[in-house]
């Protein structure tokens, strides 16, 4: 019998079309150019490069720890949770309180205050610096994962199996409302945290530890945020990709009727999600208010903002890309901030995720879907 031969399969190569190819010529004279100008800073100016980066460093840490929060709750039911930024806001008042020696219940017209005898200062000694950002830590942490549980049983569980516009609005809803709450629990100005971290340089001219001259230096401040904010993400890595929690999260993330077909309760996963990132944002409003010593209400939803944009530009869903992004936001606020103009910092922030979503929509780190090709 005569075999029949099959014609091989006959391969187009498509031409990019010129779009595309003009697309990519202004993507590398963009990145042509920042490099230019971030080279040509290091050279003329060397020692302020390095504290800039310094800087971007610990800044890009605490928008790693709000836009973990983000990633996390979209990766399970793809829902831009908006109040999160204002939960952090609340954590960093909750910090403010606990230094200045009570614990405190915000509502809308009053405050419930608790003394705990945590009043702390500068010339306070170790051990009570010590035992107030424990304190700190332990409650703002137990104070956020609680207003973000609330909120997903409250607002989120009804609206599940709704559009995904209903959800949307009512986070945006909880946003105001959370900002309220903030606007009467302190004000409308600024508020100052007690400075119990001092800002001794570790690094730099007259270092305890190295004297390099006038730049760079390195504080004690600088210090504290990765001996906190590092052991966070390396316990909330190791939970996701270890736990079984962890497990049931990447279960219910890929697919939710599959992990409920398999035992796994989906509801108490989604709330533990939430939990987890509450208890995130209550830790980065420790981080934030030692690190800067200042906060007001409608912090939140700048900082929000901020962290949200490194979630997307790292590839919202995924951790480690949430983590990218927040340092890289945080190098690229503070190099703008010191060789740019600080007023357009906002502009060029959004000016680059513009860019890195339109060269690559699933961002940097996340994983190409076929909606996204």
């Amino acid at each position: 019998m005569t075999e029949i031969p099959v014609p091989s399969p006959v391969v187009v190569h498509r031409r990019p079309a010129l779009s595309d190819l003009l697309r990519w010529l202004f993507g590398a004279i963009i990145l042509f150019g920042v490099g230019y100008w971030l080279v040509s800073s290091a050279v003329d100016e060397p020692e302020r490069f390095v504290q800039v980066t310094v800087i971007g460093l610990s800044n890009g840490m605490i928008f790693a720890l709000v836009a973990l929060g983000y990633t996390l709750v979209y990766g399970i039911i793809e829902l831009i949770n908006f109040a999160h930024g204002d939960i952090f806001m609340l954590g960093t008042f909750q910090t403010q309180s606990i230094f200045t020696g009570s614990f405190q219940l915000p509502l809308l017209f009053f405050t419930i205050s608790i003394p705990l005898g945590t009043a702390v200062s500068v010339d306070s000694s170790a051990v009570e610096k010590v035992y107030a950002i424990s304190m700190a830590l332990v409650l703002s942490v137990a104070f956020c994962l609680a207003i973000n549980v609330a909120i997903e049983r409250i607002g989120y569980k009804p609206l599940r199996g709704q559009p995904r516009l209903a959800p949307l609005i009512t986070a945006i809803g909880f946003s105001f409302i959370l900002q309220g709450i903030g606007l009467s629990w302190k004000g409308g100005g600024r508020v100052a945290v007690p400075q119990i971290v001092p800002d001794t340089v570790l690094i730099g001219e007259n270092g305890t530890l190295l004297d390099f001259g006038d730049y760079p230096y390195y504080t004690v401040r600088d210090l504290m945020v990765l001996l906190i904010t590092i052991p966070v993400l390396v316990a909330l890595t190791v939970l996701v990709q270890r736990t079984k929690p962890g497990k049931a999260m990447r279960a219910t993330a890929q697919d939710r009727d599959a992990a409920a077909m398999m035992g796994i309760s989906v509801d108490r996963t989604i709330s533990f999600t939430f939990a987890l990132g509450g208890a995130i944002a209550g830790a980065g409003g420790v981080v934030y208010a030692l690190y800067v010593g200042t906060t007001y209400f409608q912090l939140g939803f700048r900082l929000g903002l901020i962290a949200f944009t490194a979630a997307v530009l790292g590839g919202i869903g995924n951790l480690s890309g949430a983590v990218l992004g927040g340092v890289l936001i945080g190098l690229i606020a503070a190099y703008n901030d010191g060789f740019g103009d600080a007023r357009w910092t906002y502009t060029v922030i959004f000016t680059i995720l513009i860019l890195i979503l339109v060269f690559r929509p699933s961002g940097l780190l996340g994983e190409r879907t076929p909606e996204g090709q």
